[in-house]
């Protein structure tokens, strides 16, 4: 038997239906919470380039007082609110951590503890934990994304994409709050506008890349329970 075809007998037997945790559930409501969380933040991104042009109509003299009103008030703003982020954001981080959780218990089955450079502990952890949390999350996955491949190595452009953007986004974001708390003239507001539009496209690619890794990991992780008789 050559080396591959050792290699994917030890696959379908390291999986089988006692060990494997179904995935697919857990991975499409991480994927649709996160894709509603992104279009939120795109229309975040309308409401402050809305507000900035109708601060600007209204030192021109063209909007009134009833138009800051009525945008205060209207569905944009509602949707702009913290109370949205927070419950769209929880939700959506739930249901990621619950699907990185089982697809971490089959990558296990799949490639044994030593194929994971950090415990089982750090696949939850690892995001909570200050300074860490900018790259154990990033190995934690990798290694999941890694173990899960049927043929190895296994490229993990994806990955390395998605936590870049990622970051990225956690770093422009506290930036864009302070923005959006200190906003006392018309350049003010701009500049929020500016940076929230930046980081829309930070997290909108971030959200499309992380929805892409599910799948992928999702679709290895069942190929591999099937050829063993297990449950997805």
């Amino acid at each position: 038997m050559s080396n591959a075809q050792q290699h994917g007998a030890g696959r379908a037997g390291g999986i089988g239906a006692r060990t494997h945790r179904p995935v697919t559930g857990w991975g499409v409501a991480a994927a649709v919470l996160i894709a509603v969380e992104v279009l939120r933040e795109v229309l975040v991104s309308v409401a402050n380039w809305r507000d900035y042009l109708l601060i600007h109509d209204y030192l021109n003299g063209a909007a009134t007082d009833a138009d800051l009103a009525a945008a205060d008030s209207d569905v944009l703003t509602t949707v702009s609110s913290l109370a949205a982020s927070f419950v769209l954001w929880g939700a959506a981080g739930v249901a990621f951590l619950v699907w990185l959780w089982r697809a971490r218990i089959n990558a296990e089955a799949l490639g044994g503890r030593d194929a994971h450079r950090r415990s089982r502990m750090w696949t939850v952890g690892s995001w909570t934990v200050p300074v860490a949390n900018l790259w154990y999350p990033y190995q934690v996955v990798t290694d999941i994304w890694r173990a899960s491949a049927p043929r190895r190595p296994a490229p993990d452009t994806l990955v390395k994409a998605w936590w870049a953007f990622f970051i990225l986004a956690e770093i422009v974001k506290p930036v864009q709050w302070r923005l959006a708390n200190s906003e006392e003239s018309e350049s003010d507001v701009l500049a929020n506008a500016n940076a929230s539009a930046l980081l829309t496209v930070l997290f909108l690619v971030a959200g499309v890349l992380v929805i892409l890794l599910i799948r992928q990991v999702t679709t290895w992780q069942n190929r591999a329970a099937e050829a063993a008789g297990g449950e997805r």
